[in-house]
């Protein structure tokens, strides 16, 4: 049985907003996507939610508050701390993996050049049972 999906994307470039946004459409599950420009942004957008994301895509480098930043305060917090995060970032540099890693990210993505890609990572995230779905 399908469920929806709600997700959420962190990240200050809007162009690598539609670009996830058109990968999702490519994917058949029904999947709703939130955006936020930076950690900050997103700290306010989950406190209002009702529904919390199944899944974050977490870029590192944005200003305000960066994603290493997020991923701590995130992991202080009863109710946010389950929400698997997927650090989403042009750096491959493997200190970057590593902090992301150590601070609590499930994944480490390098944005694929590939819009199939894209997609393929998409969905090998989403088929994760989500934190929230119920058994």
């Amino acid at each position: 049985m399908r469920r929806n999906h709600l997700l959420l994307l962190v990240d200050d470039d809007t162009d690598d907003h539609e670009i996830f946004r058109s990968a999702l459409s490519h994917i058949e599950d029904q999947i709703t996507l939130l955006c936020a420009s930076n950690g900050q942004a997103a700290l306010q957008m989950l406190s209002a939610q009702e529904t919390l994301p199944d899944f974050i895509f977490l870029d590192l480098n944005m200003p305000r508050m960066g994603g290493i930043q997020f991923l701590s305060e995130i992991k202080k917090s009863e109710l946010l701390r389950s929400i698997p995060v997927i650090v989403y970032s042009t750096s491959n540099h493997p200190h970057d993996k590593d902090r992301s890693l150590q601070a609590g990210a499930e994944r480490f993505v390098t944005k694929p050049a590939k819009f199939s890609e894209l997609c393929s990572m998409i969905e090998s995230v989403i088929k994760q049972k989500p934190h929230n779905a119920s058994e």
